[in-house]
């Protein structure tokens, strides 16, 4: 994983955030001749940003307050070949299960949440805290791969030919 510094700038809106750190660290990755690939994923809640808690305390905090809400994932991807780079932003919503603090206590006891963004994971356990995603669970698990598949067919990358 690239050195990035991944702090979000003072009124930074999220969108630009994931899309500025996903390009920063495709920038970083030093192959000329090599299809760059770049992610950074996020997560809104209520206006606020919710990104990787610094202990098992925040993760209980930010569970607890997504338990039965809505909220909004925002993935910036990112390709680099040379000189050329092509970045979007991939948004979903996600509604959370209404949850007791018994599970959310064991889910954090698990340790996935500390090292993701909003404190859960859908590609890992995480996956049974969620009721639904409405747009691309890729977005979710942070790799949205239908924007990334049309990224790499512009630097001549098709994942779907033969």
């Amino acid at each position: 994983m690239p050195d990035v510094d991944e702090t979000r700038y003072p009124e930074e809106d999220p969108s630009m955030f994931v899309e500025r750190v996903a390009r920063a660290k495709a920038a970083v990755v030093e192959d000329p001749d090599a299809v760059i690939i770049a992610a950074d994923t996020t997560v809104v809640f209520e206006g606020r940003v919710l990104g990787k808690p610094a202990h098992p305390h925040e993760a209980i905090s930010m569970l607890s307050a997504l338990e039965g809400e809505r909220h909004t994932v925002m993935t910036g991807v990112a390709v680099r070949r040379g000189d050329r780079m092509d970045s979007t932003v991939e948004v979903s919503e996600v509604l959370f299960s209404s949850l007791t603090p018994e599970e959310i206590a064991g889910y954090v006891a698990s340790g996935e949440p500390l090292d993701k963004a909003g404190s859960y994971g859908l590609g890992g356990l995480g996956a049974i805290l969620v009721e639904s995603v409405h747009g691309s669970p890729s977005n979710v698990i942070g790799l949205p791969l239908a924007p990334l598949a049309r990224l790499l067919r512009a630097y001549g990358v098709d994942l779907l030919a033969g």
